[in-house]
């Protein structure tokens, strides 16, 4: 089973779809670069995870599946990742039998049960990447919940550049900085809106 950990910072804007296409169309974006990828998530039912700002999730992407906590660091988020298979896959988002290993000992050092946690359901997303000045830059279409947004992200390794350059790349494209929560974040407000 393999594992790693990484930094990462990003910068994550919310696009109108008309926004996103002309995103699509300046940068020469190839449609048949666009591919998809599932994210399922998870939590115990008292969201003792998204109390402490982590989230997890299981991702299919077109190579495999992945295991992903999130957790909040310094500058950015601590990725652990876990390559899992997809039986393994399977038996989570069906049975709520998630695989052990690194991300189930993060968890219960923080004193959450891995066995409380639950599946709370999947958003897909068709995603695009494109190298850019500070890092990748990433072009999101998510569909979920009878929903579906359009992103744009900047993955970047040094905070400060990056930051301007995301600042500077909206400004040239003449969209205004929305605040923007992360794919969790919407999927958990639609999925529990009153």
């Amino acid at each position: 089973m393999m594992m790693s950990q990484n930094l990462e910072i990003e910068f994550k804007n919310i696009l109108t779809k008309n926004e996103y296409e002309r995103f699509l169309k300046e940068f020469n974006i190839d449609k048949k670069k666009i591919f998809s990828q599932e994210n399922h998530y998870f939590d115990t039912p008292e969201f003792a995870l998204k109390t402490l700002g982590t989230a997890l999730r299981i991702r299919k992407k077109p190579d495999g599946w992945e295991m992903t906590l999130k957790q909040p660091a310094d500058i950015g988020l601590l990725e652990t990742n876990q390559e899992i298979c997809e039986e393994e896959a399977h038996q989570a988002i069906g049975f709520n039998k998630l695989p052990l290993g690194k991300i189930q000992q993060i968890i219960e050092d923080n004193g959450i049960p891995f066995s409380n946690l639950e599946y709370f359901g999947c958003m897909t997303t068709r995603r695009v990447e494109v190298e850019y000045s500070q890092g990748l830059l990433v072009l999101d279409h998510s569909l979920y919940l009878a929903n579906e947004d359009y992103e744009l992200e900047l993955e970047v390794n040094e905070e400060q550049p990056g930051k301007e350059s995301f600042l500077a790349l909206l400004k040239q494209f003449g969209i205004p900085v929305r605040h923007t929560k992360n794919k969790i974040q919407r999927f958990y407000e639609k999925k529990y809106a009153d």
